[in-house]
C-alpha cells in the first residue's frame, strides 16, 4: 500500500464513510471481535443494568451484550454517521423494542444526563481521541458511582509495526494510559492482557496483544 492508501485506510478506521466504510466495519468487526467480546465479559454485567458503548462501529456484537444478564438497556454513540445507520439496520428488531439506542456525537461531548450508566465500555477507540481528559470527564460524569469503564486497547509495541498508524493514531502501551488514568476521579481497579492471531487491516496475519483496563468511578 503507498502513502496515499494509508492514510485512506487510517481515516476509515477512525471515521468509516461511503461504500468503503461499510467494508471496513465489517472488517473491523471481524478483526477485533476478540478484544469486543473480553472487554464485555469483564465488565461483569448485571441483571437490569444500562451499558454504553462508545465507538459500536456497525454493532454486529449486540446481541452479546445483551445476552450476558436480564432487562439490559444499551445505549451506542459513533462519531461515524455511517456506523450509526448501519448499527440500526443491522440491530433494528433491539431498538424497535427499545432495548437498543444508538446516537450521534461529537467524540467529545457524551449526550446523557449525570449518572445514568451502570457500565461502559469503549474498544480500539483511545487512539482517535482528541481530548482523552475531556472525554474520560465526561465518562466519569455520566456513569454511576461505583460504575465500571472498561477501555480495550491494542498495546503500541504492536500498533506501531502498522504502517498506517503513523497517520492521525495515538498509541498507548499500559504505562502511558496509567498516567491518563491517574489525572483523572477513576480508580483503576484491574487490567487484563491477552494474545491473538489475527488478520492486520493491511491482510497480513500477525500476533497481537490487546489490554482491557477496567476503572471505576
Amino acid at each position: 500500500m503507498n502513502e496515499k492508501d494509508l492514510k485512506a485506510l487510517a481515516s476509515q478506521l477512525r471515521q468509516p464513510n461511503g461504500t468503503a466504510g461499510v467494508e471496513i466495519s465489517d472488517m473491523m468487526n471481524e478483526t477485533n471481535i476478540k478484544m469486543t467480546l473480553h472487554s464485555i465479559k469483564q465488565l461483569n454485567i448485571l441483571d437490569n443494568e444500562i451499558v454504553l458503548e462508545l465507538g459500536h462501529g456497525n454493532c454486529k456484537h449486540l446481541p452479546f451484550v445483551l445476552e450476558q444478564k436480564s432487562n439490559l438497556t444499551y445505549y451506542g454513540l459513533e462519531i461515524s454517521e455511517l456506523m450509526n445507520q448501519e448499527a440500526k439496520q443491522i440491530n433494528h428488531q433491539y431498538t424497535d423494542k427499545q432495548t437498543a439506542f444508538f446516537h450521534l456525537y461529537d467524540g467529545l461531548i457524551i449526550p446523557y444526563e449525570n449518572n445514568y450508566f451502570d457500565k461502559i465500555f469503549t474498544v480500539n477507540t483511545i487512539y482517535f481521541w482528541d481530548n482523552p481528559q475531556l472525554l474520560l470527564s465526561e465518562m466519569y460524569r455520566v456513569i454511576k458511582p461505583k460504575g465500571v469503564l472498561n477501555i480495550t486497547f491494542a498495546q503500541k509495541d504492536f500498533m506501531e509495526h502498522l504502517p498506517f498508524t503513523q497517520f492521525g493514531f495515538t498509541l498507548y502501551d499500559n504505562e502511558k494510559l496509567k498516567k491518563l488514568i491517574d489525572e483523572t476521579s477513576f480508580k483503576l481497579i484491574g487490567s487484563d492482557t491477552q494474545t491473538e492471531i489475527v488478520k492486520s487491516k493491511a491482510g497480513n496475519l500477525v500476533n497481537r496483544a490487546f489490554t482491557t483496563f477496567s476503572l471505576q468511578k
